[in-house]
């Protein structure tokens, strides 16, 4: 496996002329204020898994009472030289499309048009009995009812720290009250994959049926450490595609990438489409 932490040139050269599908992770989202699971400052992590949470009043009331606070954050996130990167190599035709790991919408706040959430979105919440959809702003609206103040006395006593799954890093949430279905009285859960759970078949099947569409496969910012990414790249692999990984620190794909570019996705992003642009006014120069 070729790695080069200097040659950005290096990308552009082996991905010419190729209709890329683009697979990111936490890494690109850095730059807009999230933080990553699993780059090399970031602090130890320890996300709710999902029988945690169906499992135990105590653990769900918890995550409710973080995600109350931490899901405004995210809200608030605005898309990086990264995810604008992404959203103009789909506008040119470039990129086919973006799978992304990440639940912050960036991409698609971005501009990007064809994107699969593998792992959901912090925008919507779902009943687990009755499958019902509401948006996580409809939510909000009951559990402030519910806990009138909790959110700006918990932010002006102890500030926010925020995780990359909407959560903010608090401690005190005793006495916070969690709120079911208002239509079945089912609980209800981010509709986020948790740890513990699969991604939905269709959303995979059309995964790979995007890097099927594509002549390489860029991946950005992700360790690849959970299947659910690392999949498809070895399905590109396994399909002969080339494969350009860039991220800071190793990733369980590297023995996979035709190249491995240890710098920063927007950096990394930017200069590709640089490139393009430059190639595109000289042809027709």
């Amino acid at each position: 496996m070729p790695t080069d932490n200097s040659r950005l040139d290096a990308l552009p050269e082996l991905l010419a002329g190729r209709r890329l599908a683009v697979l990111t992770g936490a890494g690109i989202s850095t730059d807009s204020g999230i933080p990553d699971y699993r780059g090399p400052d970031s602090p130890p992590r320890n996300p709710m898994t999902f029988q945690q949470f169906i499992g135990d009043p105590a653990f769900r009331r918890h995550y409710w009472a973080r995600n109350h606070i931490g899901w405004r954050y995210m809200d608030s996130s605005r898309p990086n030289q990264g995810h604008r990167a992404v959203a103009a190599l789909e506008r040119t035709g470039r990129a086919v499309g973006v799978i992304t790991q990440n639940v912050d919408l960036l991409h698609t706040k971005a501009g990007a048009r064809n994107v699969i959430d593998l792992h959901g979105t912090y925008a919507q919440v779902r009943c687990l009995s009755c499958q019902r959809l509401i948006s996580r702003t409809t939510l909000a609206e009951r559990l402030e009812e519910a806990n009138p103040g909790f959110a700006e006395t918990v932010a002006a006593a102890t500030g926010v720290e925020i995780a990359p799954d909407a959560d903010a890093v608090i401690e005190s949430t005793a006495h916070f009250r969690v709120v079911d279905c208002a239509v079945c009285g089912g609980l209800l859960k981010p509709d986020i994959v948790y740890f513990g759970e699969s991604v939905p078949k269709e959303r995979v099947a059309r995964a790979y049926s995007l890097v099927d569409q594509a002549d390489a496969l860029l991946v950005a910012g992700s360790s690849l450490t959970v299947m659910s990414g690392l999949r498809f790249v070895r399905h590109a692999a396994k399909t002969g595609k080339p494969i350009a990984i860039v991220n800071r620190g190793t990733t369980r794909g590297d023995e996979y990438a035709d190249l491995k570019l240890e710098v920063g996705c927007a950096e990394a992003l930017s200069a590709l489409v640089e490139y393009d642009s430059y190639s595109a006014t000289k042809s027709s120069a």
